[in-house]
């Protein structure tokens, strides 16, 4: 299938339809990841070396399968547009961000602590309207660059199993990549193969974000600021995108009981709910600008 053809039809699968609600591939794999991880992680004392092995059966098995699938005739196109389809959260991630963004503009607080805790890792049982809305807002920003961009690029740069390893790998990540004594050892190879993937399209996304937002701003701030951050691509995408929405985020943070010190990203006011829906109303018109790309660089190279 043409590539244009598969990114806007797996796009307006995604709009249509949203994550499938009864069954997700992804639900799925995260159950054979938890059984690998009971199997090869010994209790929390896993090595690097298990962590390798639980990840290479974990993905190589489904990016073989559905790669061959696709090279089938009549049904080959049809695997291909699902499986962009099933990478990307694009309406998902709206339909996380608006309730809090509608619960902050209500000023009821509780009701965006509760829903902003289904977007982030940290704790927000404490956090004041300004807290929410900097959770909302970054997650808006990182996840567009994981969840939407960084799937276009891959299926763009390596078809069906780039774009099923990209979204493994870092299915993967978000359950094994954390710094703590369970996973230091185990996660590290979940950890670094994210990092890795992420590496080029993160940095698209910062400057996807510079370009349709305040680029001058956007553009110092991730000078200045991207390299701070412990995230070598979660930097470069939040303080581009803090600096193109002209807001302040980072600060300090509480993950697991523990406060981290986070640097300051952006610059400008804190930011409100407005702040959350100028975020992924960025995030949509990036996809809207991949798209473009995608359709003319396909006329100029079929």
């Amino acid at each position: 299938m043409n590539l244009a053809l598969a990114c806007v039809m797996a796009v307006a699968l995604d709009a249509l339809l949203g994550e499938p609600r009864r069954w997700h591939p992804l639900v799925g794999f995260g159950r054979l990841a938890q059984r690998l991880e009971q199997r090869f992680n010994f209790a929390g004392h896993g090595w690097r070396s298990h962590g390798v092995t639980a990840w290479s059966m974990a993905v190589l098995p489904p990016v073989l399968l559905l790669t061959l699938l696709s090279w089938l005739p009549l049904i080959g196109g049809v695997v291909e547009v699902l499986a962009l389809y099933w990478a990307l959260g694009l309406r998902s991630l709206g339909e996380h961000l608006q309730p809090v963004a509608g619960a902050l503009r209500s000023a009821d607080l509780p009701l965006a602590r509760e829903r902003v805790g289904r977007l982030v890792s940290r704790q927000t049982e404490e956090l004041d309207t300004t807290g929410v809305a900097k959770a909302a807002t970054e997650s808006a920003l990182e996840n567009g660059s994981d969840a939407v961009f960084a799937a276009l690029f891959w299926f763009v740069v390596g078809g069906v199993p780039g774009v099923v390893l990209y979204r493994l790998a870092n299915t993967l990540d978000a359950m094994w990549g954390y710094r703590n004594e369970r996973f230091e050892r185990f996660g590290w190879a979940a950890a670094r193969i994210d990092d890795l993937l992420n590496l080029v399209p993160a940095r698209l996304a910062a400057l996807t974000y510079a370009i349709l937002g305040k680029t001058g701003l956007a553009l110092r701030c991730w000078k200045r600021q991207g390299h701070l951050w412990d995230s070598p691509n979660a930097g470069p995408v939040m303080a581009a995108g803090a600096g193109a929405l002209g807001v302040e985020l980072g600060g300090p943070a509480v993950y697991h009981g523990e406060l981290h010190q986070r640097p300051v990203l952006g610059e400008g006011p804190a930011p409100g709910a407005d702040a959350i829906e100028r975020a992924w109303a960025l995030v949509q018109r990036g996809v809207w600008l991949w798209l473009l790309i995608i359709c003319v660089g396909t006329q100029f190279y079929a």
